[in-house]
């Protein structure tokens, strides 16, 4: 079954690449209009624009890599189905645990590649592409959970920031120290904060107050140091959308979080989906498996192009629903995360088993 795999694997893979051409430059183009709506702020003119763009790219790609693979499956199946080649490879003895075999092997190095895609080029891609729209509009990244700023947990204390410059530093931050019985300690305001290594961070213009039984005290320094669990990359993490960041990342944060006793359930959501998210690829060339009985009457290529379509998106879209839903109710990060995967593979086992009964 080798000469199977091998000529399947060369009909998938040029389909998929055609598909991924065409939906990258469609949702490439959406992104061109977007940023020029942007365009002319500071100095964010049209070559920023443009390399923006180009910098989004692959984080397109991991994104559309179940559907352009699902797609592109259904697409070659069809075709070779149309031009009976599928039917010699049936009458000459593969079975359907061949054909689902040589699948597999097909999906294999597009596992990786996906992987290595959402892992090591997306993340840092996507970040360099919002630091040069920032800098080229002149600005400061303002985080704005809430109107105060962002609120941190660290320890015992509670951390305030308003903003993070571009160099990673911070402006503007109240740390809001108790005790262990929860009773204040102090307040210490800083117009900046920057790193310094080993979770030290050297504050500038500090004023701190102090609350003790002998009363307020208050204290003004030109600087200090400040000792911390947070780290530049810790907080970098407020500033992207958990499904941009890496695997490794989400898991370094949702630790933070659990240290200190607060929320998670979006990040571990988006960590096991980046984590399961290859291995859907495998699910949709499986579900593309049953259009190989294609057959004239069934209807023209583009129907059932069209249909995969559809299957895509359906995935794309309501497992987003699915992770933002688990979030918001509080489900198992790892079933609201797998939800969607798992439904598909019901899905297209139950197809196969219906096109092999008739």
């Amino acid at each position: 079954m080798k000469l199977l795999a091998r000529h399947l694997g060369r009909e998938i893979y040029l389909s998929i690449a055609l598909v991924f051409a065409a939906l990258i430059m469609l949702f490439a183009f959406m992104d061109l209009i977007r940023e020029l709506n942007v365009m002319g702020q500071g100095e964010y003119h049209l070559g920023y624009v443009l390399l923006f763009v180009a910098l989004t790219i692959p984080g397109h790609i991991y994104e559309l890599f179940p559907v352009a693979a699902l797609v592109g499956t259904i697409f070659a199946l069809v075709q070779m189905a149309a031009s009976s080649e599928l039917t010699v490879y049936r009458a000459s003895g593969a079975s359907l645990w061949q054909m689902m075999g040589a699948l597999f092997k097909i999906a294999l190095p597009l596992v990786v590649l996906s992987f290595v895609s959402g892992e090591y080029l997306a993340p840092p891609s996507e970040q360099v592409a919002k630091q040069l729209r920032m800098k080229a509009q002149n600005a400061q990244v303002s985080l704005k959970e809430f109107r105060s700023g962002v609120w941190v947990k660290d320890g015992r204390s509670f951390v305030n920031v308003k903003n993070v410059m571009l160099d990673t530093s911070l402006s503007d931050i109240n740390i809001y120290r108790f005790d262990e019985t929860h009773h204040l300690q102090a307040i210490i305001n800083a117009r900046r904060a920057s790193f310094i290594g080993e979770e030290r961070w050297r504050l500038e213009n500090v004023l701190e107050t102090r609350f003790d039984k002998q009363g307020t005290r208050i204290n003004a320094s030109a600087s200090q140091e400040w000792r911390s669990a947070l780290t530049p990359g810790l907080l970098s993490v407020l500033l992207v959308a958990p499904e941009q960041m890496s695997a490794y990342d989400l898991y370094q944060y949702t630790r933070h979080l659990r240290d200190n006793r607060q929320k998670s359930a979006r990040y571990e959501i988006a960590m096991w989906s980046k984590l399961v998210y290859p291995f859907a690829l495998m699910v949709m060339m499986l579900l593309a498996l049953p259009f190989a009985s294609y057959h004239r009457r069934a209807g023209g290529i583009g129907a059932m192009v069209f249909m995969g379509i559809v299957l895509g998106l359906v995935f794309h879209f309501v497992g987003r629903l699915f992770a933002s839903l688990g979030a918001i109710n509080d489900w198992q990060p790892f079933a609201s995360a797998t939800a969607m995967t798992g439904l598909f593979l019901l899905l297209g086992m139950a197809m196969l088993w219906w096109t092999e009964r008739r």
